[in-house]
């Protein structure tokens, strides 16, 4: 319950300082920048990824901001996965308060060149292995007693289609999106809520060439600002009071939500 005066001290609402945050996909674009932001807010962090060398990296950066930083090199790909992932967040740092599920992958083909097996690899990452995490965790908070926020990574691709063979990605996105909606109200009750973050383009190591001065990325931006009523792709820094505001007291009133981070592309 947010205390009457929240008002007098908005700013309170918004803190995670000594949180305890999973982040999963920690090694990729969103998953790197979720951990970046909390760390910078406060938060001790619990950095699950299956790449190495990337876990590493992403580790060093958010030691720099003088947080606890407990790496875990297992992806949530199973049930006994994700158990152990919450054992060891657990044995670490004692509880969960945050989970951010950053982890997942795309394959584009169109349709008919599509085979079924990477259909399903696509829907495995994005929807199967954050049922599994979320159902891990949310026991957890569940026994502990006293809430939690849990933050799908999203897409703009869950509400919107593409024409170049993302037929695999946008069905993954929405189940996300219907997961979210469905948590929201299954956990409502218990004080742990479930919404998620739906991006469009954003800077990151595989997009940096949309943002180049070559005559292709200038087409391609072209084509896409055509929809984005704010003119410009998204930054990093555009997705942290987005993170901050779900994964805080801030929004304990709100779940079961697709905030979409996208400069209005969704909206016309």
């Amino acid at each position: 319950m947010i205390a009457e005066n929240a008002v007098l001290h908005p700013l309170n609402l918004f803190d995670v300082s000594g949180k305890i945050a999973i982040v999963t996909g920690a090694s990729g674009a969103f998953g790197a920048l979720a951990a970046r932001i909390l760390a910078g807010a406060g938060a001790r962090l619990a950095l699950v990824a299956g790449n190495r060398k990337a876990l590493a990296e992403t580790e060093a950066a958010c030691r720099e901001d003088g947080v606890d930083v407990l790496p875990i090199n297992r992806r949530p790909s199973t049930e006994i996965e994700c158990d152990a992932i919450v054992s060891d967040t657990i044995a670490h740092f004692g509880r969960i308060d945050i989970l951010v599920v950053a982890s997942g992958k795309n394959d584009v083909a169109k349709i008919t060149e599509m085979a079924p097996e990477r259909f399903l690899d696509v829907m495995d990452a994005n929807v199967t292995q954050s049922w599994l995490i979320a159902r891990a965790v949310g026991r957890r908070m569940l026994e502990q007693g006293d809430g939690g926020k849990v933050v799908f990574m999203s897409s703009a691709r869950g509400l919107l289609g593409h024409p170049a063979g993302y037929s695999a990605y946008c069905a993954s996105k929405a189940a996300v999106d219907g997961m979210t909606r469905a948590l929201g109200c299954e956990w409502g009750p218990t004080g742990i809520t479930v919404n998620a973050i739906a991006p469009t383009v954003f800077r990151s190591p595989l997009t940096a060439w949309m943002f180049e001065d070559t005559e292709k990325a200038q087409d391609v931006r072209k084509g896409f600002l055509a929809r984005v009523p704010k003119g410009r792709l998204g930054e990093p820094g555009d997705l942290a009071g987005p993170l901050l505001f779900l994964a805080s007291r801030a929004s304990d009133f709100y779940t079961g939500h697709t905030l979409y981070a996208d400069g209005g592309y969704t909206a016309g």
